[in-house]
């Protein structure tokens, strides 16, 4: 038990250290530029707003194809799948284990699946938000199961035995009643993904543009490729700017998860 503590507080340390030296080094570039400005080769010139606005591309795009599928598909496993069916057992086990699979695989996936269908550039929003879906799919879907089973089973019965149907059962009963569970596990996933760079570099993501993604097939950067690019920078300037840049993207990530714990919070219910 001392070590577990020893470690707990090592870590903890660590990272207060290095939450304190990335606020310390970026507060002087914390302005208005930083969001207004396009990346530049002068560092005093240079502002983030592309990677800014490419992340609200990617993270809505990635929100709008992994949930709908994944609350489906959590929907089919938990409520109407046989448990003793075969294949349905491998495919849970499958769901399980994709959880766990580095980013980089799910880049991997992307990329081939957009070199079959012909796609020549595969930088565009659509292939990077299609990454990313693919990598919060199983969280989505795992978290929603046990939303799902958080349910009491009475509130099934009650349904059906009123003359509801299966489907009318879960759409008007148990899934109303795990909305708050599915929100908490989706925002945490949508976080996860946010702070993604790895799958996006390697579907060729840019770490210098100087116009605004605009659409599905715009090229794009987000905002942790862009702390990627300035930190393979040798000025410390641009050291500045990707400490600045850190906090702006801890601010998001601590406020996506705030929410979560609020949401949860607020609505859980007590059966």
């Amino acid at each position: 038990m001392a070590f577990l503590w020893v470690s707990l507080l090592i870590a903890l340390v660590t990272l207060v250290v290095l939450i304190v030296d990335t606020v310390r080094t970026g507060a002087s570039r914390l302005d208005l530029r930083l969001f207004t400005e396009y990346p530049s080769s002068r560092p005093e010139e240079a502002g983030a707003r592309p990677a800014v606005i490419g992340s609200a591309w990617v993270i809505v795009t990635t929100a709008l194809l992994a949930i709908p599928l994944g609350v489906a598909a959590a929907v089919h496993l938990e409520e109407f799948a046989d448990r003793h069916n075969r294949l349905n057992r491998a495919v849970e086990v499958l769901v399980q284990n994709l959880a766990a699979i580095p980013s980089i695989i799910y880049g991997m996936l992307a990329l081939s699946t957009l070199a079959l269908l012909g796609v020549a550039n595969k930088n565009i929003v659509i292939g990077g938000a299609l990454a990313l879906a693919l990598l919060i799919l199983p969280v989505i879907i795992i978290s929603t199961r046990e939303a799902l089973r958080a349910v009491p089973r009475e509130m099934r019965q009650g349904s059906l035995a009123l003359g509801a149907t299966d489907v009318q059962t879960v759409w008007r009963t148990t899934l109303p009643a795990a909305i708050p569970g599915i929100a908490t596990g989706t925002i945490l996933a949508l976080s996860r993904a946010l702070g993604e760079a790895a799958p996006l570099l390697l579907l060729g993501g840019l770490v210098f543009i100087s116009f605004d993604p605009n659409g599905l097939l715009s090229g794009f950067t987000t905002m942790p490729i862009q702390i990627f690019g300035w930190t393979g920078n040798p000025q410390a300037e641009f050291h500045e700017l990707a400490a600045a840049a850190s906090i702006v993207l801890l601010i998001i990530l601590l406020a996506m998860n705030g929410l979560a714990i609020a949401i949860r919070n607020r609505y859980q219910r007590r059966w």
